[in-house]
């Protein structure tokens, strides 16, 4: 009875990001925007929550782009205590499009290992690390910008799937609304995400409540499930905390 009221109200959640909203963040989230952070910027990411904990930092060496490292921590069993195993992922991202208010745009990221809550059905958590994707993120602007629409189709390759010495393709696809309702230090953030081809990923959402008390710490709570009642990502608390643009090869204006 809780679980399926849970998953009602999550669904809600989702429901409502779609009618109403504003740009959101990475953090925990699969969807991304456009953005890539101003040149000389530096993003460091904390998520830990029932299944994944995540460190990931992103360096904005040149304008437009980002590079992100980020390590994962799986323990998806009762036992806190030992975990399942580790993995790495690395990319880069290059926002070749923004609009003249800077409320929307389009970018392309790409790079190895997918993110835990993204890891294709039959993938181990090893496997998953060699696998190879490509996204483009594009964020579009509604009701003077009190909503925002992320939309990142892609495609991934993963070598030697489930040990058959074949490569399997899928077409991933995510979207994410968010919506502040009373002010933009607030927001409530629905989204949902998989993948088909050789390789899937039942569909997934994840909604979430994120807190943006100033321009250098964004705080998160979110869960995850599947869509056909099967778990997903589960609960997580999230950080992400924004540097003072200091790292330009060029010198930061």
């Amino acid at each position: 009875m809780k679980s399926s009221f849970l998953k009602l109200c999550s669904v809600a959640l989702v429901l409502a990001g779609i009618l109403i909203g504003n740009r959101a963040l990475a953090q925990q989230f699969n969807s991304d925007s456009y953005i890539s952070k101003p040149h000389g910027m530096a993003t460091i990411i904390l998520t830990t929550g029932e299944h994944t904990t995540m460190f990931m930092t992103t360096f904005s060496l040149f304008p437009r782009w980002e590079f992100t490292v980020a390590g994962y921590l799986f323990n998806t069993d009762a036992d806190k205590k030992t975990g399942e195993g580790t993995q790495v992922s690395a990319y880069a991202k290059y926002m070749f499009y923004e609009n003249a208010a800077k409320t929307g745009g389009f970018a392309v990221k790409g790079g190895t290992g997918m993110k835990p809550s993204y890891i294709l059905d039959g993938s181990g958590y090893q496997t998953s690390s060699q696998t190879w994707w490509m996204n483009a993120p594009a964020t579009i602007p509604f009701f003077d910008n009190r909503l925002s629409w992320d939309i990142m189709p892609g495609w991934s390759a993963t070598p030697n799937s489930e040990g058959s010495g074949h490569t399997a393709w899928a077409f991933t696809y995510s979207t994410r609304l968010a919506w502040y309702p009373v002010n933009m230090k607030w927001a409530l953030v629905g989204e949902a995400f998989g993948a088909a081809g050789e390789a899937k990923l039942d569909p997934e959402y994840k909604v979430g409540l994120r807190w943006e008390p100033n321009a250098h710490v964004n705080i998160a709570v979110t869960y995850g499930a599947k869509f056909n009642g099967s778990p997903g990502s589960g609960f997580e608390i999230g950080a992400m905390l924004f540097s003072p643009p200091f790292l330009c090869f060029s010198g930061c204006k």
